[in-house]
């Protein structure tokens, strides 16, 4: 049996923030918070913090590699280079495509998740289908050519090469099919977000009765807040912690002050980090592609090289974590939370990832005073240090 003790100066706890002390870690997984000092081997992390590895629920690619490579070996890729990121759990995310590329897609996640490999990995806890459901005045990144009306039985094929793994797809709210969608979808234990949608507010709001829960990046993609017609942004505000948003924290896509009315209209327990990260992540500027669709990256955005549209991001969790306590938006614990326990939450996979808590594989980040990461375990293991 294998038994260390980790000291450090803070630890994020799911209910509290605890200032010194010692966390047990047994054969790689969580132990025991304890304020007395173990007799045992003690990682001393003093002057550090330790919070939860972060959980990533809206990520296309990483190091060059794309979901929608459709191969197994690209989602290993991805998997093994987000864990620079402090990123401990993801669900790789498709984008709108022909039926047979995404039920690929499904079918190479599922294979990449049953075969790690040798090398550590972020754990798959599922996958996001993001498209083809959409509408096109707000497409965004999303290839107009495959956008369709929701269809339960096409979700159901695609569930059947995913091996069941699709834990959350994202839809229109304006479509009349939506509701029942979501109805049928719910029944087979998916979660649907509403995304890349011009619906009114009524619309909306409907779809939220049906059983949505995530407004998919905020802002971004979907009808914008009036005064007379509050659209997709006014439902997520207006829903409160009925509902999860989604906010991509890069500086670019939404300002710090439309992020913070967010979090202060729904909670931060009910916002949700992501990066929308596309395969450029981690490489140098440059041409690039996100599916199909060519992407220029330059000035810490990626864009459509056709209109100039953003297309995804090229954001890394440690930073968007960073970024909403040096903006002055979130305490260092409710950027935690909102990079760990909210998107577990919002997913439904919050009972194997997101929190500390005795009995868990022991996945966790360790955070400088000015919350940058200094590393990333993995199963109580080293897997990366900066």
């Amino acid at each position: 049996m294998s038994i260390y003790a980790i000291k450090a100066d803070t630890f994020f706890l799911p209910t509290r923030v605890a200032h010194g002390g010692y966390l047990m870690v047994e054969d790689g997984v969580f132990g025991a918070y304890v304020t007395d000092e173990p007799d045992c081997e003690i990682l001393d992390l003093a002057g550090k913090q330790v919070a939860p590895g972060f959980v990533d629920t809206h990520i296309h690619g990483f190091d060059n590699c794309d979901v929608m490579d459709c191969k197994a070996d690209s989602v290993r890729t991805i998997s093994r280079g987000i864990l620079r990121n402090g990123v401990t759990s993801w669900l790789p995310t498709t984008l709108t495509a022909t039926t047979q590329q995404l039920t690929d897609a499904c079918a190479s996640v599922a294979e990449a998740a049953a075969e790690p490999g040798g090398e550590p990995m972020a754990r798959i806890q599922g996958i996001f289908l993001e498209g083809p459901f959409f509408t096109e005045k707000h497409k965004g990144a999303q290839n107009p050519a495959y956008l369709s009306a929701p269809d339960i039985d096409t979700l159901r094929a695609w569930q059947e090469a995913a091996g069941g793994l699709i834990k959350k797809i994202a839809i229109a709210a304006e479509y009349p099919e939506s509701p029942a969608f979501i109805t049928g979808a719910r029944e087979m234990g998916v979660v649907v977000a509403l995304g890349h949608s011009d619906a009114g507010v009524h619309d909306a709001l409907a779809c939220l009765d049906a059983g949505a829960t995530v407004f998919v990046h905020t802002y971004n993609g979907m009808s914008p807040l009036h005064h007379r017609e509050p659209g997709m942004v006014g439902a997520a505000l207006y829903s409160g912690d009925k509902s999860y948003s989604e906010l991509i924290c890069d500086g670019h896509h939404v300002n710090p002050i439309a992020a913070a009315i967010v979090m202060n209209a729904k909670g931060h327990d009910h916002t949700c980090l992501i990066t929308d990260c596309m395969c450029a992540g981690g490489m140098p500027d440059g041409d690039y592609f996100l599916g199909e669709l060519p992407v220029v990256v330059a000035n810490g955005t990626a864009r459509l090289k056709d209109g100039g549209s953003l297309a995804g991001s090229i954001l890394n969790m440690k930073d968007a974590v960073k970024n909403v306590v040096d903006w002055g938006i979130a305490t260092p614990a409710q950027a935690v939370y909102m990079a760990t326990q909210a998107p577990a939450e919002a997913n439904e996979i919050a009972d194997v990832c997101g929190s500390i808590r005795a009995g868990r594989a022991a996945d966790f980040v360790v955070l400088e005073p000015d919350m940058s990461l200094a590393a990333t375990y993995l199963g109580g293991s080293c897997v990366y240090e900066a």
